[in-house]
């Protein structure tokens, strides 16, 4: 009886070895080639996507690169304009020479100094008549009388004449500085020259008012009062 169990038991054991062994390891091998078959799929599918998905990436710099280019064009189109337009010049004053026209003519300026002379005595004396005139005035009469013209039937009050006679006395002072100043200039060798655009002042203009300080376009323009 014993002997029949160890063989039936050795019958046993080799056909269960060789059983589990073939059935169990062609699945194993199956499974493994199914496994790497579908990791290289998907690995090729995933690299694909990210392959496409990376593309544009690269491609978009370029296209902003060619944006940035483009606005930095127009924006230099658009300056160039400026830089070219001419700036406006501002107008030169006008260069005033060292001596005035007629420093070398001394006969002229002879005649000129004597001219020069009478007209600040006369304008002296006009000047101290005229103040003499407005005393008086003040003397002779209060400041509230009236005095009436017999032809036009207007009166005046003193005080009106006395003024008067002031303003004439204080135009014709003005009158000798203006003078003064002439001799000066001929004494530095400037006489003759307009005092606004430095040109010089025709003799004919000097000869007529030898005190004048500008010439005619500058006086008409101007404001000034010779």
């Amino acid at each position: 009886m014993a002997t029949k169990k160890v063989a039936a038991t050795k019958k046993v054991a080799p056909a269960a070895k060789t059983g589990t062994t073939k059935k169990s390891a062609p699945p194993s091998a199956k499974s493994a080639v199914k496994t790497s078959a579908k990791d290289t799929v998907k690995k090729s599918t995933s690299s694909t996507k990210a392959a496409a998905t990376k593309a544009p990436a690269t491609k978009a710099p370029a296209k902003k690169a060619a944006a940035t280019k483009a606005a930095a064009t127009k924006a230099a189109a658009t300056k160039a304009p400026a830089t070219k337009a001419p700036a406006k010049k501002a107008p030169e004053a006008p260069i005033r020479p060292a001596v005035g026209p007629y420093a070398k003519d001394s006969a002229f300026l002879a005649k000129q100094v004597d001219l020069l002379k009478a007209e600040r005595e006369e304008a002296m004396q006009q000047a101290t008549d005229l103040r003499a005139e407005a005393d008086s005035l003040a003397l002779e009469r209060e400041p509230g009388d009236v005095q009436f013209d017999e032809e036009s039937g207007e009166g005046g009050t003193v005080a009106v004449e006395r003024e008067r006679s002031l303003a004439m006395s204080a135009k014709e002072m003005s009158r000798v500085e203006d003078i003064d100043d002439a001799l000066r200039k001929i004494e530095r060798k400037s006489y003759g020259m307009c005092e606004k655009c430095f040109q010089p002042i025709p003799k004919m203009r000097l000869q007529a008012l030898p005190f004048a300080r500008e010439c005619v376009p500058c006086k008409n323009g101007g404001l000034s009062r010779r």
